[in-house]
């Protein structure tokens, strides 16, 4: 196994936050390479206009890839890596926490089709209700994990884990 996997960060948080700094070391235990961008200046911005500064930064780290990355998000990062994925080939998206809008940005969320893509959400998400995207993954066709967890999904980080491992266990066999 092995390639290069970008991990991008939610609003109010940083490259050096819980869930990406798991899922960064699990990675590289299995021989991949990882990027944390931090997007924490472009967050000052606030959410709105946040969106293209982060995009532009993921797709500037996507280019320096020597072949198509694997996208890692949470939440705004999640938004950004699906945007991103319209603009440049990808591996892969595995995707926690994902708001299927920004309020006040002027497009959904969205990717591209035929990557490789899991979704990954809470019940409880106070910040992204569920309802959007299960929408989302219902008219895409899109693998989608649903747990009793809220926005954070503090308590499921050793199932993201797990099923992060399937993930790229998936990718790397394809």
């Amino acid at each position: 196994m092995g390639g290069q996997i970008i991990l991008s960060h939610g609003s109010d948080s940083g490259p050096d936050a819980t869930k990406v700094s798991v899922m960064a070391a699990f990675a590289e235990s299995l021989g991949w390479r990882t990027q944390r961008p931090d997007y924490r200046q472009d967050d000052l911005q606030g959410h709105t206009a946040s969106v293209d500064p982060r995009v532009a930064r993921l797709v500037a780290a996507i280019d320096t890839q020597d072949g198509p990355p694997v996208l890692v998000g949470s939440s705004m990062g999640s938004f950004v890596s699906g945007l991103a994925s319209l603009q440049r080939p990808v591996a892969g998206l595995f995707l926690l926490a994902t708001p299927s809008e920004i309020p006040g940005y002027a497009q959904a969320f969205d990717l591209r089709a035929g990557v490789p893509t899991l979704l990954y959400h809470g019940w409880q998400d106070e910040v992204c209700p569920p309802e959007g995207v299960l929408s989302f993954a219902q008219r895409k066709r899109l693998p989608l994990t649903v747990v009793d967890d809220d926005h954070r999904l503090g308590a499921s980080v050793d199932h993201i884990v797990g099923q992060f491992r399937l993930f790229l266990q998936q990718l790397a066999a394809a």
